[in-house]
């Protein structure tokens, strides 16, 4: 699969996760479930949901951390008072940051802030931004 068609499947597998995650924290069902009940779930390609349920499966498995990291991050916010559209796309941008290795941090970023300015509003792109570059500095500082 050439690099560009990737990184469009996996852009659409992010999308994916994050609707999932999204319903799945309005209705408080478990993510997996909700990917099925995606009105896109049957369209998109194989690795697109490949990704996406790898995305949900390693934010399952880094939850509690990922949830640490953020609210030590945002220490001068409360918690509940950030979108939860921003929140799950902070929560998926921080699992990739902890939990894939194979992707470059800057592309996790740029990634999660497209969301944010696609989903949510131009404000959000920069509050992920500067969310997730101090959860990328946090990590880095912690394995030098």
């Amino acid at each position: 699969m050439a690099k560009t068609n990737l990184a469009q499947e996996r852009r659409r597998g992010r999308e994916l996760a994050l609707h999932a995650l999204y319903l799945a924290v309005q209705t408080d069902i478990d993510p997996h479930d909700a990917l099925d009940t995606l009105p896109g779930w049957p369209l998109a390609s194989d690795t697109s949901k490949q990704f996406a349920g790898i995305l949900l499966e390693r934010l399952r498995r880094h939850d509690d951390e990922i949830d640490k990291t953020i609210t030590e991050i945002i220490q001068h916010w409360e918690r509940h008072r950030v979108a939860r559209i921003d929140d799950c796309i902070i929560r998926l941008g921080a699992c990739e940051l902890i939990a894939c290795p194979d992707i470059p941090t800057a592309v996790s970023i740029n990634e999660a802030i497209e969301l944010a300015k696609k989903y949510s509003t131009e404000q959000s792109g920069r509050f992920v931004n500067g969310i997730l570059d101090a959860m990328a500095a946090h990590y880095l500082t912690q394995d030098a």
